[in-house]
């Protein structure tokens, strides 16, 4: 269980509220739940704001075959023992 909970989608003002409800959505709709990292990382816009841009440019990234960064991702989460 996390230390810290994560930050609900209804607060803070109402560009907030719908930046974080739609990157919920799409996390849910990737993953299938939202993950505590996002939910984590929500707390802070500008942190959140970094860790989007890092995931957006590693998914669109052209110079490695989907399927290899596909490996090197269950390795990495096998190594550091996470459940995604």
């Amino acid at each position: 269980m996390a230390r810290i909970t994560g930050a609900p989608s209804n607060r803070g003002g109402p560009l907030r509220r719908l930046f974080v409800s739609l990157v919920y959505f799409l996390t849910r709709r990737r993953v299938g739940r939202v993950i505590m990292p996002v939910q984590v990382t929500a707390h802070h816009s500008r942190i959140f704001w970094g860790y989007l841009q890092m995931e957006q440019s590693q998914m669109s990234s052209k110079l490695i075959d989907a399927k290899l960064k596909g490996l090197a991702e269950l390795r990495v989460a096998t190594l550091v023992g996470c459940p995604f």
